[in-house]
């Protein structure tokens, strides 16, 4: 999913993630004890929503930090956008908050016999929040948008089980070719009336079901279908819009439980609660803010400007301190991994050793207790704890400083003194100046003064857009994965096959690839766990990144928000996966 959602900095977490978002630890070297899981604090109980009648409605404000680079459904990936898109619009399926697929605009869905064909039948009465016709056509050219290369989209990878989809893609300046695999893609999403007849546009209202085709079996595509890149945004409001025509509230309409209604770049995004949406009006509007500094929000928050926030590990003190906020804290396991990311196409990390020092260099307890106070979890792995595919006992990597200093007299360099000057990227924030220093500083603890190591600091929105793009994205910097679904194959082949989020960094492993190719089709659960597995452990072996640390999901909450249900995958505020639950005890508000 995501996009991950959700982390870098944890207070300018959200943009810093990739979606994913869309969540372990493992042991680290033999002198250090292997961390162990924590225990999840109890998850209060969603409140009884009282009836109807009872409730006023509220408006939810949260502090969402940076503000979104793009809100675009078939271009967007990151957990800041998508927790804009996941408001305004609905897939055809959706997650609840124990993370199963479950219905959304599609009332029901069923494979054929080899699991090739995929049928949606789509809820009667759908509409946009303008009141206009919602009909599987909408469906088809959504995810053709997202495939066509013309588009660029940012997740257009994740669709690539659909007939045709790789062809068209990658098909290049080949105009002949281009025309040729779009064909197969058309073909391969059809809308239809449910006796099969084709349907004659956007309002044809009898246009209830749609038909995906696949190249392979792929029995976890319903819940891909979940994801932002299928959201029904409307064509002729695309065209209309020009490149930003997802700023305004104008051409941005959906059919979600919620209408965009002001979008004030890096001020303020305020949605209003859809009385069109199918599974009732939510009880709330909401106000994300976006502010960087997690200093200010956290005084907001306490002069009772804010609902919600995510605070980080330099808050933890004065929360503990406070009977108040304590008593607000609110606390639970995420669905996040946190690495450095090594780009392999500059040196010196064209150097697999090279990488391996500064993965045996890095302090991942001490950075979890001196600089996020214990509101993360360090891990050598890229598949978190609880999810499938999590391996206990991973060793390599581990801290050692002895180790990190070996790889570099083993490395083409040989000596710390021979390394290029390194850049160290990272969105600009006080805190994050200050987390990035002592990153710096453990380096050179192990490596000593020798090492030559620039800070590159950098306005947060442009750093998103940089690490886009295997161009600019720069040497060193500290990202992350979100699940979008929980599924080895949202962590491993959406993320490091070659033409994925990892070739951003110059990662491409044939071999990874072909373990990762024949787990996606394979039916008999037990041997597609272990081929994930072989692949997981391949790219630990790579080198790839330096694994770091797993997220929790540390959010300050107001008393009188009420009826929300704790998710791993929550990414703006707690019961972001079951948001129409959540009402605002306004009565409870101090004026």
């Amino acid at each position: 999913m995501r996009k991950l959602s959700v982390l870098l900095s944890l207070l300018v977490l959200a943009s810093m993630v990739l979606a994913a978002c869309g969540g372990g630890a493992a042991t680290e070297a033999p002198a250090q004890p292997q961390p162990q899981p924590t225990e999840a604090p109890a998850q209060p109980e969603a409140t009884a929503v009282p009836t109807e009648p009872a409730i006023e409605h509220g408006t939810l404000r949260v502090n969402l930090s940076t503000f979104p680079d793009i809100i675009d459904p078939q271009k967007s990936s990151f957990v800041n956008e998508i927790a804009h898109l996941n408001k305004i619009y609905e897939g055809l399926t959706k997650f609840n908050a124990k993370l199963e697929t479950i219905p959304g605009a599609a009332e029901s869905w069923e494979f054929n016999s080899d699991g090739s064909v995929l049928t949606f039948t789509l809820r009667d009465g759908l509409t946009y929040s303008d009141g206009s016709l919602l009909n599987a056509e909408r469906f088809a050219y959504s995810l053709t948008r997202n495939i066509d290369p013309t588009t660029a989209g940012e997740y257009a990878a994740i669709t690539d089980e659909i007939n045709g989809a790789p062809a068209w893609r990658g098909c290049g300046e080949d105009a002949a070719a281009c025309d040729a695999a779009k064909a197969v893609v058309v073909e391969s999403l059809k809308a239809s009336h449910a006796d099969g007849a084709a349907c004659t546009g956007y309002d044809d209202a009898a246009c209830n079901t749609f038909t995906v085709t696949l190249s392979k079996p792929a029995p976890y595509f319903p819940t891909v279908l979940a994801l932002w890149v299928g959201y029904p945004a409307k064509q002729e409001n695309i065209e209309a819009g020009g490149d930003t025509w997802w700023m305004d509230p104008e051409y941005q309409i959906g059919n979600g439980p919620w209408i965009l209604s002001e979008l004030d770049p890096g001020v303020t995004g305020k949605f209003v609660s859809n009385p069109a949406y199918w599974g009732g009006e939510p009880y709330y509007d909401i106000e994300f803010s976006y502010i960087t500094d997690g200093a200010v929000q956290f005084e907001a928050y306490k002069n009772n400007e804010f609902d919600v926030i995510l605070y980080g590990g330099d808050d933890v003190a004065s929360i503990e301190a406070d009977p108040e906020l304590s008593a607000q804290n609110t606390v639970y396991p995420g669905s996040c991994t946190i690495a450095i990311m090594f780009h392999q196409l500059k040196a010196p990390f064209t150097d697999k050793k090279v990488r391996e020092a500064f993965a045996y260099a890095l302090d991942r307890d001490a950075w979890v207790a001196d600089v996020d106070s214990n509101t993360s979890l360090p891990t050598l792995t890229w598949i978190p704890r609880g999810f499938p595919g999590y391996k206990d006992g991973e060793t390599r990597y581990g801290y050692d400083p002895e180790k990190a200093r070996a790889a570099i007299a083993e490395s083409s360099y040989g000596s710390v003194e021979a390394l290029p000057e390194i850049d160290v990227t990272f969105g600009d924030s006080a805190r994050n100046r200050v987390r990035h220093e002592w990153l710096v500083a453990k380096w050179k603890e192990v490596f000593g003064e020798g090492l030559k190591v620039k800070l590159n600091p950098v306005e947060p929105t442009t750093y998103t857009a940089l690490t886009k793009d295997i161009e600019t994205s720069p040497m060193v910097y500290r990202l992350g994965w979100c699940a979008d679904y929980p599924d080895p194959q949202n962590w491993l082949s959406v993320y490091w096959k070659t033409g994925g989020f990892g070739e951003r960094i110059g990662y491409s492993n044939p071999e990874f690839d072909a373990l990762v190719n024949a787990a996606d089709v394979e039916l008999d659960p037990a041997k597609r766990a272990d081929l994930y597995a072989q692949a997981q452990d391949l790219l630990i072996d790579d080198a790839a990144v330096a694994m770091m640390y797993n997220t929790k999901n540390t959010y300050l909450v107001k008393p009188w928000v009420k009826g929300w249900i704790a998710s791993p995958q929550d990414s703006s505020y707690p019961g972001d996966m079951e948001p129409t639950s959540i009402y605002i005890d306004v009565a409870s508000i101090p004026q």
